[in-house]
């Protein structure tokens, strides 16, 4: 009797790949999601570890050094790399903390949105009917006003500070998941596998966060990482404002709003915070770029 070796490889010879394997595969072909990447992953260090690299304190002031230039201009000083501010504070210093503030709450951000758009748009999508109708409605009064003007709205209303603008800017950004999961879950719900389920006895609440959900995740997670890089740029105008992290946070649009009066003649006050803005919007918005490549079929199969 012949034994049947039950771990010999496919006759093809090739071993088919793990899934991270295969995401890596795709998502390492844009060259750009890698580059983001790199970069996003520079920047989360330097904001974990802000208190090891920092040279200095975020909110020391330094009266002998007020708006010095960066080292490598005519007054620099090697001790403050990019300058001071008008206060005498290390901008190096403030943009690495600065960074902190800016992808917590693009996390919390995010987070918020997510949990709350993918509950109410799985109830959408699977009862629909006279539900679908209300919450749809109410999603569509919310995407009627310009997401900035409401946030500024919201934040008036619960009153300036950082807490109040994660959540305006959570609630703002609730109408783009509601709707990317009611629309995936519609699809989902009348194929064979779903039919398959509730044949089998299976409950709504299995069938809708165990056999419907996971098959919607793909579009959420690039959804997700374009939603962090929004809300970093809706708090850092809003902290711009006045209506965000009030001073003296270290956040990037306050920065940029305790400098409005020195852009003329100290440059680097302005340009050094809005640089940080732009790499990390960029660098989060090549790697969603990637995650669309790597996790929606119809790329994979062209």
């Amino acid at each position: 009797m012949a034994v049947v070796d039950t771990n010999a490889v496919p006759p093809s010879g090739l071993v088919p790949p793990s899934g991270l394997a295969e995401f890596w595969f795709y998502f390492s072909r844009n060259k750009g999601a890698v580059i983001g990447l790199a970069v996003f992953t520079i920047i989360l260090l330097l904001a974990v570890f802000a208190p090891i690299v920092s040279p200095h304190s975020p909110s020391i002031q330094n009266r002998d050094v007020l708006l010095l230039p960066p080292s490598w201009s005519e007054g620099g000083q090697l001790t403050y790399l990019l300058g001071t501010d008008p206060v005498g504070r290390d901008i190096l210093t403030r943009l690495i903390y600065g960074a902190r503030f800016s992808l917590f709450i693009g996390l919390v951000v995010v987070t918020l949105s997510v949990l709350a758009g993918v509950m109410v748009g799985l109830v959408a999508g699977y009862f629909r009917g006279r539900t679908d109708t209300i919450i749809m409605r109410v999603m569509d009064i919310i995407l009627a006003f310009p997401s900035l003007l409401l946030a500024l709205v919201l934040v008036a209303v619960l009153g300036p500070g950082l807490v109040n603008a994660m959540i305006a800017i959570s609630l703002v950004n609730l109408p783009h998941f509601v709707r990317l999961t009611r629309a995936a879950v519609m699809t989902e719900r009348t194929k064979d596998y779903v039919i398959a389920s509730k044949v089998a006895g299976a409950g709504t609440t299995r069938i809708m966060f165990l056999t419907i959900l996971p098959n919607c995740l793909a579009p959420l997670i690039v959804q997700a990482t374009l939603a962090f890089s929004a809300a970093i740029l809706d708090a850092a105008a809003l902290g711009f404002l006045g209506m965000g992290a009030q001073p003296p946070t270290p956040e990037w649009g306050t920065m940029l709003a305790e400098a409005r009066e020195f852009i003329q003649r100290a440059w680097w006050v302005v340009t050094f915070p809005g640089l940080a803005i732009l790499i990390t919007v960029l660098a989060i918005n090549l790697m969603g770029d990637g995650l669309r490549d790597a996790l929606d079929p119809k790329l994979k199969r062209s």
